[in-house]
Parts: structure tokens; C-alpha cells; sequence
């Protein structure tokens, strides 16, 4: 009887932590999306060979690389915090790059060294931890070529809403001219239709 009552607290145990660690995931992030500073990422053209790999779109961004004076502190894969700031049209922009966490108020999101280039120009290139933006199956391929067509052309303005808390981000939405990338879809499909 004892054994069955310390097996039946040990289940209760793992099941509270299996529900635990995804409650505090999911709780983390709608934080984030609720109290987190929104910045509109623009958004870059990403190679059309092969830019669609399951229900997502894949997304690059213009702001991505930082001009620095020694490319020897920074290393392919290493951590970098990037610091922000909005730029006169709304966009974000870097301000500066770390390799520490910014102790101040500034708004910083964390991410990884892409690369460096250490020639004429000194460059830091950025990978961002947003740049999938999932979509529900059915309309993620239209959604991709909605998103690869106003890449091409140049009236259309991209951009990936961001919310950013403490350094972590979380991948809002996707505008295209200020219309979200769903909407994008339907209205296209709804006018397939017709």
C-alpha cells in the first residue's frame, strides 16, 4: 500500500512538471507579445529556389549586419545582443551591438553571429531568432508567394511586427503595406474564387 502511494505521488509529481514547463513556455511568450516594445522589422528578399520548407514562411531582414571596428572579438555562432532604435520611417534600426547583455533601459533583442567579413568594410552580419513565421497549412504556400512577389516589387513595402521584452522576441505578424500576410491570402483566394 505505501509503494502504491509514493508511485501515485511520483506520477502526480511528473505530470504537474510535464504540464509546468509549457504553461511557463506559453505564459513567457503571450507576455512578451502582451507587455513586450513592438518593432517593425523590414523585411529583404530571401533566395527563391527553395524559401518555402513546411508551414512557415521564411523571412531575412534588411537591418541584419553592424559595421564594427575589429572583427577579432566576434566569432560565427557566438551570442550578440543587439541593441534598438526606430528610424525615421518606423523601421528598426541598430544602434549598436554587444557582446554583454545591455544593463540600461535600452530595447535589445538577442541573437546570433551570422558571419563576419573582415576586409575593406569590418561587418558583423545578424541571425535573428524570428525569421520563420508560421502559417495554418492551407494557406502557407499562397502566403509565400504573396510574400515573394512583394519582394520583387519595389512599391510594396514588407515588414515583420516584433515584440520584443528583456532581450527575447516573439515573430507578431506579417505586413505587407500594412496588411497582414493572412489577410493577404484570403482576400486572394476570395477573389480566385469569383
Amino acid at each position: 500500500m505505501n509503494s502504491k502511494k509514493i508511485v501515485l505521488t511520483a506520477f502526480i509529481l511528473v505530470a504537474i512538471v510535464q504540464l509546468a514547463i509549457p504553461g511557463k513556455i506559453i505564459w513567457d511568450r503571450e507576455t512578451i507579445l502582451e507587455t513586450g516594445k513592438e518593432f517593425k522589422f523590414e523585411t529583404a528578399p530571401v533566395d527563391p529556389s527553395d524559401p518555402f520548407r513546411g508551414n512557415y514562411i521564411v523571412l531575412d531582414y534588411k537591418e541584419n549586419s553592424f559595421n564594427v571596428e575589429s572583427t577579432k572579438e566576434w566569432i560565427d555562432g557566438g551570442k550578440v545582443y543587439v541593441i534598438l532604435e526606430t528610424d525615421t520611417n518606423g523601421f528598426a534600426k541598430i544602434s549598436s551591438i554587444s557582446r554583454k547583455k545591455p544593463t540600461n533601459d535600452l530595447d535589445f533583442v538577442k541573437a546570433k553571429v551570422d558571419y563576419v567579413i573582415d576586409s575593406k568594410f569590418k561587418k558583423l552580419f545578424i541571425s535573428y531568432p524570428f525569421t520563420r513565421f508560421y502559417m495554418e497549412e492551407s494557406k502557407a504556400y499562397p502566403a509565400e508567394q504573396a510574400y515573394v512577389k512583394s519582394q520583387v516589387d519595389s512599391t510594396k513595402t514588407t515588414y515583420a511586427l516584433v515584440s520584443i521584452k528583456n532581450g527575447d522576441a516573439v515573430l507578431k505578424d506579417v505586413l505587407i503595406d500594412g496588411i497582414p500576410i493572412r489577410d493577404v491570402v484570403e482576400r486572394t483566394q476570395a477573389k480566385n474564387q469569383q
